[in-house]
């Protein structure tokens, strides 16, 4: 079943009860995986394989995504900032136990070429939730460098 979450601002990535944070370094510049990141919505499950749907809505305010094993959101574009920052905020979810959530995708240049990317996962949510999360982190982990590099040989071919 779908609940609302709680409505968070940008700054929640900073403040959140639970942050799982993660970087790595890609070839690409920074504005070409802030292009792919914030304007080839739907080319996220080509890269990123936990997504198997990404699609904009309300004329690219927003997002729908879905993840394998059925989990859905609907979110809300917080900053999309070329090309250093793109964040969004879960508004929607059938995901049990989680308050608030928002992601935040930071972008920098790499001396001599490249990107150093950043990803901020941000939750509220139940003590099950959380102690849950917390315990996925080595997954999400996983899941992100994977993406990372998937997208990195995507953007040079």
């Amino acid at each position: 079943m779908a609940h609302r979450l709680r409505p968070v601002d940008a700054g929640f990535v900073e403040s959140a009860p639970v942050r799982l944070v993660y970087a790595r370094e890609m070839t690409a510049a920074p504005v070409t995986v802030f292009q792919a990141l914030a304007h080839d919505v739907p080319g996220w499950p080509q890269w990123f394989s936990a997504v198997t749907l990404a699609r904009p809505t309300d004329d690219g305010a927003g997002r729908e995504i879905r993840l394998r094993g059925g989990t859905r959101f609907e979110e809300t574009i917080l900053l999309a900032e070329e090309p250093e920052v793109y964040a969004y905020r879960v508004d929607v979810t059938n995901l049990p136990g989680v308050r608030a959530l928002a992601e935040e995708w930071r972008l920098a240049p790499v001396p001599g070429g490249g990107t150093r990317v950043r990803w901020t996962f941000a939750a509220d949510g139940s003590p099950l939730f959380r102690a849950v999360l917390k315990g996925a982190r080595s997954g999400l982990g996983r899941a992100f460098r994977d993406a990372v590099r998937t997208l990195d040989r995507r953007l040079a071919d």
